[in-house]
């Protein structure tokens, strides 16, 4: 959000808007679907994929690369005319509309929910409700042979890997935007991305050539905010009681040893941190020899991606105030 002082020169206030972003966050939470523009995102991709070619490579390939190279542009100018939009409107007004609508692009507060749901289940012995939790809130792989402690990895492998796509990625790409109007379009150009991504980056048969471009271009979008992430949960293990040299260790040795070339990072070095093995049976293993995970780690883990945001949002902030008034 840039603002426009008395001599005429406009100001960069980003810092400010990320600040209220957060707030809003933590006391409000996310809306219903229906006022969400994720969910309008994952509406408008569903739409287009009825209609995607089904036929060989080359056809569903060029579909999958315009509608998320097509989307995110859209969404980006979508974006860009409400930032323009909003740059006419008292200072205050438009702080708080831009921090709403940053807002949406993350959820905090909506993926440590998560994770207490299902660790609540697993405590009262509930596994079949753990189970169904799990697979609502945060995988999308099959739960239903998964054990205790199997659920327990699942989770605290998606609590990390959020930390980064979920939370921290757009906040980043906001903070990351040469000019102050363009950093909500930034936002929500990499949520598009991440959105289809998660909606079509998969090896079935209908998809396997319709999500190989939102893959990449999801898989490129994440490259720095995954290893960032990393870094500030190897940073922060020690002020959750967990081990930061190990976590330096296991993220270094096992993060390349998932299918992602991102996701391995920051559940890498939550494995080490944590000292648990996080396993995904056929996949990967990481932190090899470590212990099973249990119940308790979810709990663990959710304190170390609370403390790990606060701080990676913090540094964001500190960055952006320095460069408004160095600009």
């Amino acid at each position: 959000m840039a603002v426009t002082t008395r001599n005429g020169r406009a100001t960069d206030r980003r810092w400010m808007t990320l600040l209220l972003a957060f707030a809003l966050d933590w006391l409000w939470g996310d809306p219903g679907n229906r006022w969400h523009p994720v969910a309008w995102m994952g509406t408008a991709i569903a739409w287009l994929r009825r209609r995607a070619p089904r036929q060989g490579r080359t056809a569903p390939f060029f579909f999958g690369l315009c509608l998320a190279g097509g989307g995110a542009v859209l969404s980006a100018l979508m974006a860009r005319s409400v930032s323009h939009a909003l740059s006419r409107a008292p200072t205050p007004v438009a702080a708080l509309l831009e921090a709403i609508l940053l807002k949406m692009t993350f959820s905090l507060r909506g993926l440590l929910a998560a994770g207490r749901s299902v660790e609540a289940a697993l405590e009262r012995g509930e596994l079949e409700a753990a189970r169904r939790l799990l697979a609502w809130h945060l995988v999308s792989r099959d739960v239903s042979r998964l054990d205790a402690s199997q659920v327990a990895a699942a989770t605290i492998e998606s609590l990390a890997e959020n930390l980064s796509d979920g939370t921290l990625a757009p906040l980043f790409y906001y903070a990351l935007a040469p000019k102050a109007e363009w950093g909500l379009a930034a936002a929500y150009a990499y949520r598009f991305l991440n959105t289809a991504d998660a909606m079509l980056g998969y090896r079935d048969a209908e998809r396997e050539w319709l999500g190989k471009a939102p893959a990449r271009l999801d898989d490129v979008a994440n490259l720095l905010p995954a290893r960032a992430t990393a870094l500030l949960i190897v940073a922060c293990a020690r002020i959750t009681g967990g081990d930061g040299r190990r976590a330096w260790r296991i993220w270094r040795g096992d993060a390349r040893r998932t299918a992602s070339p991102n996701a391995g990072h920051p559940m890498a070095a939550m494995a080490g941190a944590l000292g648990v093995e996080l396993e995904k049976v056929g996949h990967y293993v990481l932190g090899a020899g470590l212990a099973s995970p249990q119940t308790r780690d979810i709990g663990r883990a959710r304190r170390l991606v609370g403390v790990a945001a606060g701080v990676g949002i913090g540094i964001i902030v500190l960055i952006r105030h320095i460069r408004s008034h160095n600009s």
